[in-house]
């Protein structure tokens, strides 16, 4: 695995390092494959990162858009991961409708939803129910208990290996999400961690030995790249 650590000044710095890799990401991509796969993370962290890539010239209909995670709300309701990104992103640029994949939360039950997600992945990314395809990119983020996506600690998230997609739990809450192991066949995952209350849970992260289930973002460990960017807020206790 290539893993990269990079603790930047402030959150200013985060997203402008953020959107140098997302941009060399997607033009690789394009160039190698004909179109770029993003997931994209919920939470206040991305916001602005979104909010920069719409400022950029891109060819938008090369660009395919999911989400690794999302509550199990309506698409316009204000917990919406979706909501947040077309809001700060999706609705500003002229990106065809059929290469945005929103996350089905109609369906009146998380396990329908989940399935249907997971057939919409395979059927795009022409895959067997035995494979896991490779998003180019997974945004993530980190909350202050080690969660990632939706996969909380000491839920029957963790344990599924078999599928691309499940139902997570948070507080009786469902939620849909990646499981670990469709994210770690990315070609590339990036987590994007800010502020202070994140130094705990990093620190338990990235110690040489750990609970996977109790800190559940130790379970990511791509095929391909692993980029932690951090603010200094976060990252400023991590041992050099």
């Amino acid at each position: 695995m290539n893993k990269k650590v990079e603790v930047l000044p402030d959150i200013s710095a985060l997203v402008t390092r953020g959107l140098e890799v997302i941009m060399s990401k997607l033009s690789t991509a394009i160039e190698q494959r004909g179109q770029f796969t993003i997931a994209l993370a919920g939470g206040s962290t991305p916001k602005p990162l979104y909010e920069a890539i719409a400022s950029q010239d891109l060819p938008w209909n090369k660009i395919h858009i999911f989400w690794g995670d999302e509550r199990y709300v309506p698409p316009n309701h204000p917990d919406s991961n979706e909501l947040m990104a077309r809001r700060a992103w999706l609705d500003r640029v002229d990106i065809p409708a059929t290469n945005i994949h929103p996350v089905p939360t109609l369906d009146g039950d998380p396990a329908t939803s989940s399935a249907k997600y997971e057939q919409h992945l395979r059927d795009f990314f022409h895959c067997s129910s035995k494979e896991f395809p490779s998003l180019d990119v997974v945004l993530l983020g980190m909350g202050d208990d080690a969660h990632t996506a939706s996969l909380f600690p000491h839920t029957p998230a963790l344990k599924v290996r078999d599928r691309l997609i499940t139902v997570g739990n948070k507080d009786e809450n469902p939620r849909i999400t990646f499981t670990y192991p469709f994210i770690n066949a990315a070609r590339s995952v990036i987590f994007l961690v800010a502020g202070v209350n994140k130094r705990p849970a990093l620190a338990q992260v990235f110690a040489a030995v750990g609970d996977d289930f109790t800190y559940p973002s130790r379970l990511i460990q791509p095929q391909g790249e692993l980029l932690w960017l951090l603010d200094a807020a976060a990252g400023g206790e991590l041992p050099a």
